[in-house]
């Protein structure tokens, strides 16, 4: 059960923080706490109340943190927009975003007011008499504290790379806020997850605090962005040997790999930080369920919205494994499409792919034939306009038909549902580790991290089967596979074959495993380092949606599109914020190259 304190989160904060009434504003006009509110909220329970609000910026109904669907799956190509619909929504698609677009100065606006909630909770802090506050419980507050502003940096760092970093001290009065963007921002959200690690407790009273491995696993992550291999190492088979979730759990991976998609099993062992989620708690309509998914899902019967994102044959076609060892196609997999998915009618004559395929695809993705969770049978009339978008659709984060009204909240125009997103899953260490023990030279060792990811894919226990009565889902399912599953472990390829054979298995079973979770932005990014790798991977499948797929097909915002090398892998700084950031006329932020 979710707990009580991200329940009311939204409520607190409109009701104890006068400082935090402004929430959709600029982030340049946000105000500090005023002194009225420190004399308010300087006790044991204000500080509380500041730090949940903090956590409650973790929020966002266009997926500002917990899932960039537009910002990452959509950008990445692993989903398609599919419509014409307007240059914001559709920039994400043709790579031709512009600094006036809101979308991008909504986003900025929401990192950064996380960022202030989070330096008022540590401006506050000193202000509470010792009597209310004991040592350890202000360092505990202390420290995540700038966990969370560890968090936002990073986020805002990853979006655009040039960004501001703001602390505690500056306080958005007297000209303080024209802070630049041209100091290198990765150390000093290095500092803030290091106190963290030092400082936090393993444990937490709650599911979605952050604890001391939590902090520690994405202080490897930001070493990861920066190529410190040899930093992030310990941390993670620390983090591997020794990681626990805030209730004290061992960290391991689920038995079956939808559970982590499952509001009914979330929050296990499996999950290093999430975002949590609740429906029907009184705050209107689903006001904190999971907002960022729900123009991702599919258009099921009996429910509202979605349907306005789909998934791309590239994305679908990764699934494929070697018939002989059941292993990924790195370099082969697009020679041919998953075949007969394609029908413009729930009629029109359909022959399933017969071809070996990883399992994780069918609780990834929606195809027709496949078992929808307890909906049915997925049909091509599931998708808004198949002509446009393909015929996949989203199914993580989906919800089963059994728990409608009870894990979902009717919104007026949709259904939402409660959801959490893992912002890191103890699956994405596992591949971190595997990545930099690659780079260390320990192919053996990254093999068996890997394995470790495949082993739990290749249990049937955790295989889509199918209906016992296809016309009637609610009597469950049989032992049968869905499909020709076939998944094998690596058994000694890494080190037969060299590190570019292993660096590029491990990239690849990064995209597998996490496909459509917001990270694979993000780590084309990464990988790309200047090397121009992103635009090359990102315009092959470009390449490939649009000449190498059903004639029917006709993805509209992909049409003559490419993705600029040096540019599009950032983006641009929102136009609001340089202007804000203007003295005597001239921006103090610089904006990013090539949207000049």
């Amino acid at each position: 059960m979710k707990k009580i304190y991200f329940k009311v989160a939204c409520a607190i904060c409109l009701i104890t923080m006068i400082s935090f009434i402004a929430c959709q504003k600029e982030f340049l006009e946000i105000q500090p706490i005023g002194q009225l509110s420190e004399q308010i909220l300087a006790t044991k329970a204000g500080a509380n109340k500041l730090l949940i609000g903090a956590y409650a910026s973790l929020y966002g109904d266009r997926g500002y943190l917990g899932y960039d669907w537009f910002f990452s799956d959509i950008a990445s190509h692993e989903a398609l927009w599919g419509f014409v619909w307007e240059p914001e929504s559709d920039s994400f698609e043709n790579h031709k975003g512009v600094p006036t677009y809101e979308i991008y100065n909504d986003k900025w606006s929401a990192f950064y007011y996380g960022v202030q909630r989070a330096n008022d909770v540590l401006r506050l802090l000193p202000l509470v008499p010792a009597i209310e506050l004991s040592e350890n419980e202000a360092l505990q507050i202390k420290a995540e504290a700038m966990f969370l502003r560890g968090i936002f940096h990073f986020y805002l760092v990853k979006t655009w790379l040039n960004v501001p970093y703001i602390d505690e001290t500056v306080t958005f009065s007297a000209g303080n806020y024209y802070v630049p963007n041209t100091t290198p921002v990765w150390p000093k959200i290095e500092a803030d997850f290091q106190f963290a690690a030092e400082n936090l407790a393993d444990t937490k009273p709650d599911a979605g605090r952050a604890n001391k491995w939590a902090a520690k696993a994405f202080l490897a992550k930001t070493y990861m962005y920066q190529h410190k291999y040899a930093d992030a190492l310990p941390l993670l088979t620390d983090c591997v040997d020794n990681g626990v979730t805030p209730k004290g759990e061992k960290y391991t991976l689920y038995a079956n790999y939808f559970d982590n998609f499952d509001s009914n099993k979330e929050g296990g062992a499996e999950t290093v930080f999430s975002i949590q989620y609740t429906v029907n708690d009184g705050t209107g309509y689903g006001d904190n369920g999971n907002w960022p998914y729900v123009m991702a899902q599919p258009m099921v019967p009996e429910t509202a919205g979605g349907g306005c994102s789909a998934v791309t044959f590239d994305l679908v076609n990764t699934f494929k494994t070697d018939a002989v060892n059941g292993l990924p196609l790195f370099d082969t997999y697009n020679d041919f499409n998953i075949t007969n998915d394609m029908g413009l009618q729930a009629s029109d004559p359909f022959t399933p792919y017969t071809g070996t395929l990883d399992p994780r695809l069918d609780h990834t993705v929606s195809r027709r034939g496949i078992p929808m969770l307890d909906w049915g049978l997925f049909g091509v009339y599931w998708i808004w306009e198949q002509e446009q978008q393909g015929c996949y659709a989203y199914k993580k984060h989906f919800f089963y038909k059994a728990d409608l009204d009870i894990n979902t909240q009717n919104a007026g125009w949709t259904t939402v549902n409660n959801t959490n997103i893992d912002v890191m899953r103890f699956a994405d260490v596992l591949l971190f580790a595997a990545e930099c023990e690659v780079e260390a030279g320990s192919l053996a060792k990254a093999e068996a991290y890997i394995n470790q990811v495949r082993s739990r894919a290749a249990n049937p226990a955790g295989w889509q089967k199918t209906y016992v009565d296809d016309n009637d889902p609610s009597k469950g399912f049989t032992g049968t596979p869905a499909a020709n599953y076939f998944i094998g472990l690596y058994t000694g390829q890494f080190t037969a074959n060299g590190q570019a054979y292993a660096r590029k298995a491990v990239h690849f079973e990064r995209r597998l495993e996490l496909a459509l979770e917001g990270h694979r932005f993000g780590d084309l990014q990464r990988w790309d380092n200047g090397t121009g790798s992103m635009a090359d991977e990102l315009n092959a499948i470009i390449d490939h949606e649009l000449n190498h797929t059903p004639a029917t097909y006709y993805p509209p915002n992909l049409q003559g599109v490419v993705f600029t090398k040096g540019k599009n892998e950032i983006y641009p700084i929102p136009q609001k914020q340089m202007d804000l950031s203007a003295v005597n006329g001239k921006s103090v932020l610089i904006q990013n190259p090539g949207y000049n």
